[in-house]
């Protein structure tokens, strides 16, 4: 059977093209330029993926013997946004032609050129080596025709890399090489933009337990709780709860002399009164529970809702809007 092209190459047309002839056009579909580097004119897209947040590295240095063994005599270590964007360009133009004109377009973008280098300079096998962990023919559309200028063209390729902060203050590296035109092929451009980000966090929950409880109201008079789960717009405790419910009974039945204030929060969605009132009744909904099924006295428990008032996080994000969402145990 044959596979399915990953949906990081999807092919507009994998008919054969005659020897050293450009594709027509893009055949990546839903992709294009990265908004910082446009392509060489002429050029036609023949790969492309993007990754929100992962690692990476680029070399940064020529290809040398480092350790009795061939590699980057110098690397950077990344982790952020990844672009990663391959083109055939027309065999008329040269490699030094195109490289000239991105190291001006990253000048121009404000970004330095932390190392460059060109055909021997680079280090023998520096093309071969590069390109071949980064661009295969499955990256380039599935067509070998869009593979070759990578293949034919490694033996001698010019490569940059750039580095630059942007306006906002994200760093941004740059990592261009370019495969010349040879054996009759159209030559070659990859790039790989790798942009500083944050990380999307809160998308493992570690719930405290009573002992991790005790010791946020020890240090700070309060402990937040994110494992108590509501319906939106309902004050319903749900049953996957439990678990949280039963940590907070523990932590109340080991200190027999703790009362608290069980105080519900939400995010600012919505209109303020009603989530004023909705997380009171959150709230008394979470003492009710202790009081009825773990036979927590109910006089130690208080509850009090403040709707979106303390907020730990941003309201403008979905992750803090998240974070804000919880239930506090606050010492009376």
């Amino acid at each position: 059977m044959r596979k399915r092209l990953p949906a990081l190459a999807l092919c507009a047309s994998l008919a054969p093209l005659a020897y050293g002839q450009m594709p027509p056009q893009d055949t990546v579909k839903n992709a294009q330029d990265h908004p910082l580097l446009s392509r060489f004119e002429g050029a036609k897209m023949v790969g492309f993926e993007t990754r929100n947040f992962d690692e990476i590295v680029l070399p940064a240095g020529r290809l040398g013997n480092v350790n009795a063994r061939s590699d980057f005599v110098k690397k950077v270590p990344l982790e952020g946004k990844i672009t990663r964007i391959a083109y055939n360009f027309p065999k008329e133009r040269t490699s030094l032609e195109v490289m000239r004109n991105y190291e001006q377009a990253l000048a121009k973008a404000g970004l330095k050129t932390v190392f460059a280098c060109a055909n021997e300079a680079c280090g023998e096998g520096f093309g071969r080596s590069w390109l071949g962990d980064r661009v295969s023919s499955k990256f380039t559309s599935g067509n070998i025709e869009y593979w070759q200028p990578f293949n034919y063209g490694a033996v001698a390729s010019r490569y940059l890399l750039a580095q630059g902060t942007r306006p906002d203050g994200t760093v941004v590296h740059a990592a261009i090489i370019v495969a010349s035109p040879n054996g009759g092929k159209n030559g070659g451009v990859y790039t790989e933009i790798v942009e500083s980000a944050t990380m999307e966090t809160g998308k493992v929950a570690a719930n405290l337990d009573a002992a991790g409880m005790a010791k946020g109201i020890a240090a700070e008079g309060k402990v937040a709780v994110y494992g108590v789960y509501f319906d939106t717009g309902k004050a319903d405790v749900k049953p996957d709860s439990k678990a949280a419910l039963g940590e907070m009974a523990k932590l109340l039945q080991q200190d027999q002399k703790l009362k608290v204030y069980i105080v519900g929060h939400t995010d600012n969605q919505g209109v303020a009164a009603q989530n004023l009132d909705l997380s009171q009744k959150r709230a008394a909904a979470v003492a009710k529970v202790l009081a009825t099924d773990y036979r927590i006295d109910a006089k130690r428990l208080e509850a009090r809702g403040v709707a979106s008032l303390a907020p730990v996080a941003s309201n403008d994000t979905d992750a803090g809007r998240e974070k804000n969402r919880r239930v506090e145990l606050v010492k009376q």
